[in-house]
This record gives structure tokens, C-alpha cells and sequence, in this order.
């Protein structure tokens, strides 16, 4: 008999943390399926900087502004970050490195509108374009605020790249992200990623696959 579990993943595209904690969760559940437990992943938004401005912000600026650390400490949180990522298979482009990188923080909007259509396609598709937006952010160092990276991205993992154009270029989606993103808040939650199981169960954080495993485990056997 299989246990099946639903799993939100409360998360920005241009969150770190969130790609870490996505490639931990994959590995949580690959170890877990060979035990007759079923996962259905729903990707849910959740906006860092939802007043960003168009043109986005320097990341090391944004970084020290945001959370009042010195630049020193920034960089070294990118290095832990860039270490963790590179331990579960991401890679991290830093802003220093030649030819690009993450160097600017932007507004991610319109990226989770796309998200929310994705997911009305299949979920398999929406899971597709948010690994590879986190791929085009982090590790190509391109703007998950661009209609032209947006609209390439989604072609590149089989979306409708005409479909994806008319709904950036409108205000399509917009209502039902922002009514996901209020409810999450109203949740408690303000800080991502943020794992919900069973629409119960919090896990907050990159955790390592031994959590979510134990956690998805433990979940799945008390029905």
C-alpha cells in the first residue's frame, strides 16, 4: 500500500536557501519512494523583496542594506551558501567570478505568475521551470525579472513560449499569486523555504536529505 504525501514549497526564485533546500527535498524523496511513499510537490510564492525596483539592486548593497551585516559578512555567507550548494549538486556562480554570476537582486514577480501557470499545465512542468530559473539566476546570473529570460527559460523546459509571452505581458495570474503569497503569510510564514507536508507539517529551511527524509518518514507512518 503506498502513502501519499503533499508536499507546498513556499519559495522565491531568488532565494538561495530555497535552491538548496530543493535539491535536499528530491534526495528526501528518492530515498523514501523505494518505501512505498508517494510525494505530489506543489510550488507556492513567496516574494523576498516584493518592492524591489525593476532595475533590481546590487546584491552585496541589497545584502548589507537588508539584514545590517558589514559587506566582509556578506561574502562569507555567499561562500557558505556556494559550498552547501555545491555539497548537493547546485552551482553557484559568485558575483566576483568571470563572465557573470548572481551580482544583482531583482523582483520576482512575474517569474511566479509564470509558476502558477506551469502548474496548470502539470505539475511535472512547473517543477521544471523552477529548477530552471533557479539555474538561470544563480548560476547563469541572468534577471528572473526579464519577460526575455522568462519567456526563453520556459520555452527551454517545453512551455508554450507564445502562451508565456501573452501572460507577461498582461496582468494574468496576478490576483491568484498575490492571494497565494497573503495566505502564506497569514500562515506565519516570512521566512522561505518553508516545507509543508499534509498541509500540517512545518520545515523551515535548507535542511540536509536526512531531515526531510526522517521528517517525511515519520509523517507518512502516522497516516
Amino acid at each position: 500500500m503506498t502513502t501519499p504525501l503533499k508536499i507546498d514549497f513556499v519559495s522565491d526564485v531568488s532565494c538561495p536557501w530555497c535552491a538548496i533546500g530543493l535539491k535536499s527535498l528530491d534526495e528526501a524523496i528518492t530515498r523514501v519512494g523505494n518505501d512505498n511513499i508517494t510525494t505530489e510537490l506543489h510550488f507556492q510564492p513567496f516574494e523576498l523583496n516584493p518592492k524591489m525596483v525593476p532595475e533590481g539592486q546590487e546584491i552585496t548593497e541589497h545584502i548589507t542594506e537588508k539584514y545590517g551585516i558589514s559587506p566582509a559578512q556578506a561574502q562569507a555567507n555567499r561562500e557558505n551558501i556556494r559550498v552547501r550548494g555545491e555539497q548537493v549538486g547546485f552551482k553557484f556562480s559568485m558575483a566576483d567570478e568571470p563572465g557573470g554570476g548572481r551580482s544583482r537582486i531583482y523582483n520576482t514577480f512575474d517569474a511566479h505568475r509564470l509558476l502558477h501557470w506551469a502548474e496548470l499545465v502539470s505539475p511535472a512542468k512547473q517543477k521544471a521551470l523552477k529548477e530552471a530559473l533557479f539555474k538561470a539566476y544563480f548560476t547563469d546570473g541572468q534577471s528572473p525579472g526579464s519577460h526575455e529570460v522568462l519567456v526563453r527559460v520556459a520555452g527551454e523546459v517545453g512551455l508554450d513560449v507564445d502562451k508565456a509571452r501573452e501572460i507577461l505581458a498582461s496582468d494574468t495570474y496576478a490576483a491568484e499569486v498575490r492571494e497565494r503569497e497573503q495566505f502564506y503569510q497569514r500562515q506565519g510564514i516570512h521566512s522561505v523555504p518553508a516545507i509543508i507536508i499534509n498541509d500540517r507539517h512545518l520545515i523551515s529551511g535548507g535542511q540536509p536529505a536526512e531531515v526531510f527524509e526522517q521528517a517525511l518518514r515519520q509523517i507518512a507512518a502516522a497516516g
